[in-house]
């Protein structure tokens, strides 16, 4: 039996509508997924920029025993100072380290020394020992306590104001040397101990951090390895030694 043409046409129409709906939906054209943003980049930017190498600049201020007087140049207690804070910071970081000291030095040579030097006013830790030669050379007590607070006030302008990142340390007691052995040992100890009491009351009254290493000087004659080879000065185990007890405090006034 024959369809006429309007069944036909009908049939078409609803096969083509059918063929359609299927060819929409095979089609159907997917949404790519985007992850949500996490802050990836920039945590990558932060950790970036704390891979960025610092500059930190330090400063010894002193007589013998801040120039390593008898000692090799890497074994006086700066640059075992400096080499230790090397090590406990970011290997990329730079340390720079310039000392204004001599051996012989009074509280007075250094303060002129200073200012012959100039230095900047921008370093990042400063440390000071000064004393023992006023003592060595009977220079008035007096003098000393007039121009030791001269020579901290100093000290702190060079680290821009920031009276937190000075390290007063305290003078070594030449007594138990074998060279102080042949003096007046008592009288060497009992007045260094008033030179570092008026230092140690100083810091303390003004906040100042104070650290005291006159001990480790005192057991030289029980261990000749803490004394150098001139039979006065700190050896390199000695500075070490003192770099310890500074050290914390170093790292803590850098950071």
């Amino acid at each position: 039996m024959r369809l006429n043409n309007k069944l036909l046409l009908l049939l078409f129409g609803l096969s083509f509508i059918l063929n359609m709906s299927v060819l929409s939906c095979n089609t159907k054209a997917e949404i790519p997924y985007v992850a949500p943003f996490a802050g990836g980049e920039e945590e990558e930017e932060e950790e970036q920029d704390d891979e960025v190498p610092r500059t930190f600049k330090l400063l010894s201020l002193g007589d013998s025993y801040t120039i390593g007087q008898s000692v090799c140049v890497s074994c006086r207690f700066p640059e075992q100072l400096k080499d230790s804070l090397i090590e406990n910071f970011n290997g990329q970081d730079i340390f720079s380290l310039e000392i204004i000291a001599q051996t012989g030095w009074t509280t007075t040579n250094l303060k002129s020394a200073i200012v012959s030097a100039n230095p900047t006013a921008d370093f990042d830790l400063v440390t000071l020992l000064i004393g023992v030669n006023n003592q060595y050379q009977n220079k008035p007590f007096s003098l000393y306590q007039t121009e030791f607070i001269e020579l901290v006030d100093t000290a702190i302008s060079l680290v821009g104001g920031e009276a937190s990142n000075l390290i007063v340390v305290s003078i070594p007691d030449y007594a138990y040397t074998p060279f102080g052995q042949n003096l007046n040992s008592e009288t060497i100890s009992e007045e260094l101990e008033t030179y570092n009491n008026y230092a140690q009351n100083y810091c303390n009254s003004n906040g100042l951090t104070y650290v005291y290493i006159t001990d480790i000087t005192q057991q030289g004659i029980n261990n000749p390895d803490l004394v150098a080879s001139d039979n006065l000065h700190p050896s390199s185990l000695a500075y070490s030694k003192f770099v310890e007890r500074i050290l914390p405090f170093a790292i803590e006034k850098i950071e």
